[in-house]
């Protein structure tokens, strides 16, 4: 069940960021940063909501600073 509904997720997040064709590069790439840090926190920790949030606070600010404008 637990595996079921991290897939889901991961399907939703994925379906969701493909809205983000009117966003900046830079929002662009915080949004996926921080869906590729919520998916690997949740792995990481087992899927402890702790983990998830971390990770997704942390990929969002690596994203965030990826490419940003000079």
């Amino acid at each position: 069940m637990k595996r079921f509904v991290f897939s889901a997720i991961a399907v939703a997040m994925f379906v969701g960021l493909a809205g983000c064709s009117g966003m900046s590069t830079q929002g662009r790439n915080t949004a996926i940063g921080a869906g590729a840090g919520a998916v690997g926190g949740a792995i990481l920790t087992g899927g402890s909501t702790a983990g998830t949030i971390g990770g997704a606070a942390v990929g969002g600010v690596i994203g965030h600073e990826v490419n940003k404008p000079k």
